[in-house]
């Protein structure tokens, strides 16, 4: 994994009387794969210790994604026990494990897209190319068609510039061809502790990586993508809890249909589970996971476009939207895609019937006037409404 940035959006789900509530998810074409239910929406973490599976899901986790040298039998006898789902290497260990519904899908290794390491002490060698990616995934899916397939690329993806990528830098045509080797395409960057000035504190990098995956996957194939909650290896910085509920939400505005935590550490000192050494960033990560969780149903419904539009007191902090509706329920979620304030005046088609709306988990409600409502949005802020 690797470091990035973040973009300030707007989610509005909204009463439009368009459209019908999905029957069931993204993970429905699987026979095997992740739970099919509406109210299933992954929430993972990236190379965890299967001992501390019970403790990620306290805190709201439902997946891991890799297993450090495996899986082994030991790995997913625990990972079984504590009710957790897996995403691993299709390797002997796991084709023993076939009918094992502990594993929910297969991964490439990660970050093929970046230059690849030579061995100790001899440095970098070009990136993984896009058609032995996709030559591997026609192997997994050949041994196995039930379970989707995941492919985690770099920062890359929201950055030409990622230097990383070697003799690739500056090469963003790679990535649709990448993509044509898997079922979920996710990446990683991570803005808050960055440490080059092109992405640090640039939020909205996530953001524009989650999109550019999109587009190049033609909405297509599902979209995942990692968000930063620890040093990573910034001795001086990390996100906030307020910097990670801005990159949780922007990635789902923009169209994530997954989230990996990457929870490692390496400084002060290396720490794998950092998160769970980081009492106020676990309680803070539990709530932004319980509230997905308690949203899912409507994260999986279908997005039903041009019903909001949106005008700002501060054109420097963009605002995007997004509207859904979900058993004759009205939502409008937001984000602030810029470290500055901003008033929101949203104006919402086929709403005159609403006289008000519920901020979610804020206490409070906001009236709305012939479908117009009004808010303030401070630095990466993040609101979500529902019509009451």
């Amino acid at each position: 994994m690797t470091i990035g940035s973040c973009f300030i959006i707007l989610l509005s789900v909204i009463n439009a009387g368009l459209g019908a509530d999905a029957p069931a998810n993204s993970y429905a074409q699987w026979e095997n794969g992740p739970p099919h239910g509406i109210d299933f929406f992954p929430i993972a973490v990236w190379l965890q210790n299967p001992a501390n599976a019970e403790r990620y899901k306290q805190a709201g986790i439902n997946t891991y994604v890799g297993l450090w040298r495996g899986p082994t039998e030991e790995q997913l006898a625990e990972l079984k026990k504590a009710g957790m789902k897996v995403i691993c290497h299709q390797n002997k260990t796991a084709l023993n494990n076939i009918d094992n519904p502990t594993i929910i899908g297969w991964m490439h290794g990660d970050e093929p897209d970046n230059a690849q390491s030579l061995g100790q002490g001899k440095g970098y060698g070009p990136p993984i190319l896009p058609p032995k990616i996709i030559d591997d995934y026609n192997r997994i899916r050949l041994t196995d068609p039930t379970r989707p397939v995941l492919l985690n690329l770099g920062q890359g993806v929201a950055w030409d510039g990622w230097h990383g990528r070697g003799v690739r830098t500056n090469h963003p045509e790679d990535y649709p061809e990448y993509v044509k080797g898997c079922d979920i395409a996710s990446f990683d960057i991570y803005p808050a502790v960055h440490d080059k000035p092109e992405v640090a504190g640039n939020l909205w990098f996530v953001a524009k990586g989650v999109e550019r995956l999109t587009k190049w996957t033609e909405g297509k194939k599902v979209v995942w993508n990692c968000i930063e909650c620890t040093r990573i290896s910034n001795p001086d910085t990390k996100a906030t809890p307020h910097q990670v509920k801005c990159e949780v939400w922007m990635s789902i505005i923009h169209g994530s249909m997954g989230l990996i935590y990457f929870v490692h550490e390496w400084q002060p000192r290396f720490n794998e589970s950092a998160l769970l050494s980081d009492a106020e960033m676990l309680s803070a990560v539990t709530a932004i996971n319980r509230q997905i969780t308690e949203l899912a149903p409507i994260l999986n419904s279908p997005t039903i476009e041009n019903t909001a539009s949106v005008s700002l007191s501060n054109n420097a902090v963009p605002v995007a939207i997004m509207t859904k509706k979900h058993n004759g329920a009205t939502y409008l979620f937001a984000v602030a895609m810029r470290g500055d304030k901003t008033t929101a005046t949203f104006t919402l088609q086929q709403a005159e019937s609403t006289k008000t709306m519920e901020v979610i988990g804020e206490n409070r409600t906001i009236p709305v006037n012939n479908g117009v409502l009004k808010d303030n949005f401070e630095a990466w802020d993040v609101h979500l409404y529902r019509n009451n």
